[in-house]
């Protein structure tokens, strides 16, 4: 990864990889970490074809743009409920809400990910299955 910083400003062109707790691989973006961020993040993550990320849900607000294929997000009791997002469309995610993105298709899927949080993979709670609500604190 590069990061270029400047008095006021940083550019960063993203190359490296992690996997993320939710057991994704995402592209590391802008954080508290390398940037010095106070209230934001922004990663690349990348979902390849027939692949999900483990259920889970996060402290923050997340934004989601989708930049390649479709994602199905599942929500709700039990995680019976789905929202599908293409190329082109966003997702806004609640703090607490419990999800689990999915590709279902034959192509990689590949989305921008933005939280009001710069340690976001700090606050990111697992769903065991036993929860009774989608959302609020756990």
């Amino acid at each position: 990864m590069v990061v270029e910083q400047h008095k006021g400003y940083a550019i960063v062109r993203p190359s490296t990889k992690f996997i993320s707790k939710q057991g994704l691989t995402n592209f590391l973006g802008l954080s508290g970490e390398n940037v010095g961020a106070k209230g934001l993040c922004m990663n690349i993550v990348v979902i390849p074809p027939g692949k999900s990320a483990e259920p889970h849900c996060h402290e923050s607000e997340t934004a989601i743009y989708v930049m390649q294929g479709t994602i199905v997000t599942r929500f709700g009791e039990g995680l019976q409920e789905e929202a599908e997002t293409c190329e082109g469309s966003f997702l806004y995610i609640g703090p607490y809400t419990w999800h689990q993105p999915v590709n279902r298709s034959d192509r990689e899927a590949v989305a921008i990910i933005a939280r009001n949080d710069p340690n976001e993979q700090e606050h990111v709670i697992p769903y065991t299955g036993r929860e009774k609500s989608t959302v609020g604190q756990p």
